[in-house]
């Protein structure tokens, strides 16, 4: 091994879990309950350490996997109503003397 080369690549970090292997982006079937329903996702994004097994999933697609099965997916989203601001001044309307 050239000793000017790293070691690890920011494509392929050390592994957390065992410190010997590295871990690699790959594409696996992931299972997660919903209730007591078993949902598969296939080709779903994780790190895989090498030498001990370990699994890293995406923050991004879990973050996304969460709210696709969120109960109010696909509802529309509530608009907040603001009440309408009373007796306040007007900005930039000169106030004319009341004589």
């Amino acid at each position: 091994m050239d000793e000017t080369q790293p070691l690890f690549t920011p494509e392929a970090p050390p592994c957390r879990e065992c410190s010997a292997g590295v871990m690699h982006l790959r594409h696996i079937t992931y299972f997660t309950w919903l209730g007591e329903e078993l949902i598969t996702v296939p080709n779903f994004p994780a790190w895989i350490c090498d030498m001990c097994g370990k699994r890293d999933y995406d923050e991004r697609a879990i973050s996304w996997l969460t709210m696709l099965l969120s109960p109010t997916a696909g509802e529309p989203t509530r608009r907040i109503k603001r009440a309408p601001r009373t007796d306040s001044p007007k900005r930039n309307i000169p106030h004319l003397p009341l004589d």
